[in-house]
């Protein structure tokens, strides 16, 4: 099983999302968030998919292709990590990010069916990360970062938006 993250693993940033995270076996948590998630998205009609809560906010789909292109991002980051890397990474504009994917023009079913094969795809690199690699450090902007931390991060993060989706968005 895969122990939480150390402060000294991440910047403090880091830890809004690792805290997030329940104790338990990572993998497993992530395939159950992936359940409750397209559980919870799958219910909605698709014009639902378009609804933001306020007009300077992202929709729904918005919201769904975020936390999918974070992953992506965050399992290169734990891929690259795991493996020695050194070369500095750095971080990405969200807002920009969730602009040019013109997430509006997808269905909710296809982003749904995108995130369901990016977490199989994520579950798939946890379990091929040898366990002492799991606390290699990469330097993510100007800080050292661990495998681990970041794992915990993408969990973290989709833990947080779905909670936002509940609150906001579907009032769950």
């Amino acid at each position: 099983m895969l122990s939480r993250p150390t402060r000294d693993e991440a910047s403090s940033y880091y830890f809004i999302y690792i805290d997030q995270v329940p104790e338990g076996d990572l993998p497993a948590i992530l395939s159950e968030q992936m359940k409750e998630t397209v559980s919870l998205l799958s219910s909605l009609e698709e014009n639902q998919g378009d609804d933001r809560y306020a007009p300077d906010k992202w929709t729904v789909k918005e919201v769904l292709g975020h936390i999918i292109e974070t992953e992506r991002i965050m399992s290169y980051r734990v891929l690259s990590f795991a493996r020695g890397e050194q070369a500095q990474l750095f971080g990405f504009d969200q807002e920009a990010y969730v602009k040019a994917a013109r997430f509006h023009e997808r269905s909710l079913s296809d982003l749904l069916e995108e995130f369901t094969a990016v977490r199989q795809a994520t579950l798939t690199l946890l379990r091929g990360v040898p366990q002492e690699a799991w606390t290699n450090t990469g330097n993510l902007g100007n800080a050292k970062v661990s495998a681990r931390a970041i794992a915990y991060v993408l969990t973290g993060h989709e833990k947080h938006h779905v909670q936002v989706l509940k609150e906001k968005y579907l009032s769950v």
